[in-house]
């Protein structure tokens, strides 16, 4: 296993003064009570302002939705999974063993939580500065590389944006099902769209998931009607 401060070194760019921080931003409550869940609340607001002083400044010209939605896409948990497996962070993780044999080192809730709970040892550690610089240094080129505002809007929003724009009534979501366990519920909801005849239904683990699932294939649906309009 690496060893924590070489892994610090090598995918943070940066050498704790308190070993003793990195040690806990490490530890998952399976391994221990004394673990990162308030690095990781602390990191989650660190984490948050670095990345929207950023924005404000590489989008000078954005409104504030269009500005919450890239901060959004990019803290994530999605997001900070990713980074935490460019980082290798699993394999410097501490969990308790039933959570270990399970897979956890490679879960992606589990990986968020710590790269989150890592941002906040380093404000305790370092400052703010040096908090700054490492979540920099990790989102590089996400930064760099901002995706069009519009395409970060969630199918639901960008499906009724499209069809106020053309004239048409909102579409309406009924749930189909719900079944399941409750740690593994599946939910189907049906989207609407009367006057275009265009029925989808879409499945998720919530209803807001199901709901975008379908909104979602109704905007496909929508979008090849006008490429194949004369």
């Amino acid at each position: 296993m690496t060893e924590p401060g070489v892994w610090s070194r090598k995918h943070l760019q940066y050498e704790f003064q308190q070993a003793e921080l990195l040690a806990m931003a490490l530890t998952h409550r399976s391994r221990s009570d004394a673990n990162n869940e308030r690095l990781e609340f602390l990191g989650d607001a660190v984490l948050g302002l670095v990345i929207a002083d950023e924005l404000q400044k590489a989008l000078p010209d954005s409104d504030e939705g269009s500005l919450s939605r890239q901060r959004a896409a990019l803290v994530r948990k999605e997001t900070l999974a990713d980074i935490s497996v460019g980082a290798e962070l699993g394999e410097v993780m501490l969990l308790g063993s039933g959570e270990a044999r399970s897979g956890g080192h490679q879960r992606a809730s589990i990986l968020a939580d710590g790269m989150e709970a890592i941002f906040g040892a380093v404000y305790l550690d370092g400052g703010f500065d040096a908090a700054t610089r490492v979540i920099l240094q990790l989102y590089g080129e996400r930064l760099e590389k901002l995706p069009d505002s519009e395409e970060l809007k969630d199918p639901k929003t960008r499906l009724q944006e499209a069809l106020q724009s053309a004239g048409h009534a909102v579409p309406v979501y009924n749930a189909e099902s719900e079944e399941g366990p409750p740690h593994a519920r599946k939910f189907v909801c049906m989207c609407m769209i009367s006057e275009l005849n265009i029925s989808t239904t879409g499945n998720g683990s919530s209803r807001q998931k199901a709901e975008q699932a379908a909104a979602a294939e109704a905007l496909n649906i929508l979008n090849n009607d006008k490429s194949g309009s004369p």
